[in-house]
């Protein structure tokens, strides 16, 4: 049984604020933008004192939720391009920083052959001073509801496995 597109919306925008800042008033662009969830962390290990610090690192992701009934690959290349220069101005790289990626996710009832390509070979990725202050990677996903099946690239695999258990969560 498929799940609607709404209410997929609704269980993935509650399952992203768990840790994810939900944001909505996001820019026009033209573009089937549902929301954005921007996701920060920083970990740091002391000595005693916070003053005797002995590491730091930052870890940061923005995940752009795009919703159609479907997806043509021309669309798909503007949102990865729009997730990706929108992403960028962002990363604050410094020797803390460890990645900033952009997630695109693609959420559909149906997704033809041609985009699920544009999809798979979706490939970006940036270096600051030679990867010693951090990464940026894209990971794009693309979600054909009728099927209850996600498509990733090789960045993104970890989405997979993220709506494999929310669509056996659904039931």
């Amino acid at each position: 049984m498929a799940i609607e597109r709404p209410v997929m919306l609704e269980v993935l925008k509650d399952s992203y604020s768990a840790y994810y800042t939900i944001v909505e008033d996001v820019e026009e662009s033209g573009l089937p933008l549902a929301f954005r969830a921007d996701y920060k962390a920083r970990d740091e290990q002391y000595f005693f004192t916070k003053s005797a610090k002995i590491w730091g690192n930052e870890k940061n992701e923005y995940a752009y939720i795009f919703s159609a009934t479907s997806f043509d690959p021309e669309t798909v290349k503007k949102c990865l391009d729009y997730a990706w220069e929108d992403m960028l101005p962002r990363v604050r790289p410094h020797k803390e920083h460890q990645c900033t990626n952009a997630k695109a996710v693609f959420l559909a009832d149906t997704l033809d052959a041609d985009t699920i390509k544009v999809i798979r070979r979706a490939s970006r990725t940036k270096n600051y001073r030679f990867g010693l202050q951090g990464f940026s990677n894209l990971l794009a996903g693309g979600v054909d509801l009728s099927k209850q099946k996600t498509y990733t690239n090789a960045a993104g695999n970890e989405l997979a496995d993220y709506f494999r258990k929310l669509f056996a969560a659904r039931g």
